[in-house]
């Protein structure tokens, strides 16, 4: 019974993180004007946690 509540919140945050992967899939994809862009749109979508991460690590370095 004691590890029953470890998993409690798990369904929350991936519905949050679902949500966030379908907005910036949806910014992306209105900044697309090409075939190739919509497919980089998908995959940005994806990858969005990553690529602020890394933006946020070189705003720290400049």
């Amino acid at each position: 019974m004691a590890g029953s509540n470890a998993n409690a919140s798990a369904g929350a945050g991936s519905a949050i993180y679902g949500l966030g992967v379908l907005g910036t899939v949806v910014y992306f994809w209105q900044q697309a004007d090409a075939f190739w862009e919509y497919v980089l749109a998908v995959v940005q979508g994806l990858v969005w946690p990553a690529i602020m991460v890394y933006e946020g690590f070189a705003a720290l370095a400049a």
